[in-house]
């Protein structure tokens, strides 16, 4: 059995601010029902230590980093038979807020700390050096949190094979030459082909340029990086490195997420009973003070920045609102688009809700509740809200770009056979209302909407493929790497 240790810094149940913690607890689940025994390793933040503790984990490690002593916690992810790691250091990870910023908004400024001692461990640990039994064969890393890994594996003798997934390539660690020294970072390492980037320290470049294979997740958007557009000044090292670049859809987990036993939900319902999501409908606008009628309800959640296209959502809202839609909105960003929608909210209290912060229990009624379901993100690698709609019968409206064009298929390029939502290719607010008042149109046809919803319920948003796909390349670099091992 081949061992997998996946370096992540955000997992679900235990720490999540977006879609790469809803990934790190699924994907290593269903590799190890593919038979991987996969490891998750995962700073200590304050709430993941508190579980272990009341679980009954001991530390199983300890040991000196530099200046700072460091234990790991050998605890189970809750729910699954997955081993999770912790890195217990209190001076870095002991502390309120997310695990990126504070509870002011603003990034930790030992963020680099932080996380190269964190690639730190995840080294030791893949060269046996942790004073641990198990060791691994491949190392999946996840993001620019834990990008260092592959670099500083890079010059080990015997080491494992080494991945490396994009979740978002706008995210990428940048920080100043100063920093690099105070890391103590080989000098080696500061070069344009290697870990600098325009002056600065890009972790990200770590997993870019020394990882064995290099997977985003989705196929569209592992054409879109390799474009200027898209791929934050990486582009060209991208496109270098094709070969090795492969895009994987992510699944979603679909015991947590589906209408005919959601915990979230009073009323459960599925692709042949349909009759119950009118009443999460009901439900859902009793619960937000909306008024109970049959208006469309428009749901949105997420981050409210300008990559999800908030300024399209602002822009396409009066006139919708006008012709009696209502809109059920969850997320919290930034206060340019935060104070306009509570405006709205304000002047349109029965037929606006918005809730900022996160929610998860919310999040399934909103899913469950709506009958459209709004992305008009500027870029989304994948995406997993619109594989939610789909599988709970809300007709997703995307802007086609990454993961949502590889997942949402318009009747006007699919057909309605094929056929499961609706989207808008120019990058703009009129487009988005076109696809959204199409969207409308089809919604007054019972027959039309009822296509719509089988279409999306009945495909397989598991992630039992993308654990294959995943497996695939741990053997292809597993193969690759036999030669020199025995050298």
């Amino acid at each position: 059995m081949n061992r997998v240790l996946f370096a992540t810094s955000e997992v679900y149940p235990v720490v999540k601010t977006g879609g790469l913690a809803d990934v790190s607890g699924s994907l290593p689940e269903a590799l190890c029902r593919s038979g991987y025994d996969v490891h998750i390793l995962l700073p200590g933040y304050p709430s993941a230590i508190a579980a272990a503790r009341k679980a009954g984990s001991r530390r199983k490690a300890r040991f000196s980093i530099g200046q700072y002593d460091v234990s790991l916690w050998r605890t189970r992810l809750p729910g699954t038979a997955v081993t999770l790691w912790l890195v217990d250091c209190a001076p870095l990870f002991d502390r309120p807020g997310n695990p990126y910023q504070n509870d002011e908004g603003e990034d930790w400024w030992d963020n680099a700390h932080r996380f190269h001692l964190f690639a730190r461990v995840g080294v030791m640990m893949a060269m046996g050096r942790a004073g641990l039994s198990w060791v691994p064969d491949i190392v999946h890393c996840n993001d620019w949190q834990s990008g260092l890994i592959p670099a500083l594996l890079n010059s080990c003798h015997n080491r494992p094979g080494t991945v490396f997934t994009i979740h978002n390539l706008a995210y990428q660690g940048l920080f100043s030459w100063d920093m690099f020294r105070a890391l103590g970072l080989p000098d080696s390492l500061w070069r344009l082909e290697e870990l600098e980037f325009h002056g600065q320290l890009s972790f990200i470049k770590g997993g870019l340029v020394f990882s064995d294979q290099i997977t985003t997740v989705s196929p569209g958007y592992a054409r879109e990086i390799q474009s200027p557009e898209f791929g934050y000044g990486l582009d060209g090292l991208l496109r270098h490195r094709q070969a090795r670049l492969s895009g994987i859809l992510n699944g979603i987990d679909t015991r947590q997420w589906n209408p005919e036993d959601d915990e979230h939900l009073e009323f459960h319902y599925g692709k042949d009973h349909l009759k119950s999501k009118v009443q999460c409908r009901t439900r859902l606008q009793q619960e937000l003070g909306l008024e109970v009628n049959g208006a469309p309800v428009l749901g949105f959640i997420g981050r409210l920045v300008e990559q999800k296209g908030l300024d399209w959502l602002l822009d396409v809202m009066p006139p919708l609102l006008e012709r009696g839609c209502q809109f059920a909105l969850l997320g919290s960003g930034e206060a340019r688009y935060e104070e306009p929608l509570k405006r709205l909210a304000r002047g349109w209290p029965e037929q606006v809700s918005l809730t900022l912060g996160y929610n998860e229990s919310l999040a399934h009624r909103i899913t469950a509740g709506s009958d459209l379901f709004l992305m008009p993100s500027r870029f989304e690698p994948c995406g997993l809200n619109q594989m939610y709609s789909l599988r709970y019968g809300t007709i997703p409206v995307v802007h086609a770009v990454g993961g949502l064009k590889d997942t949402v298929f318009d009747p006007s390029e699919a057909g309605m056979n094929a056929a499961n939502g609706f989207s808008f290719r120019d990058p703009d607010a009129a487009s988005f209302l076109e696809a959204i008042e199409r969207a409308l149109d089809c919604f007054k046809s019972r027959k039309t909407w009822r296509r719509l919803q089988a279409n999306g319920m009945s495909a397989d948003y598991s992630w039992k493929q993308s654990a294959r796909h995943y497996g695939e390349l741990y053997q292809e670099i597993l193969a690759q790497r036999q030669p020199s091992l025995q050298a």
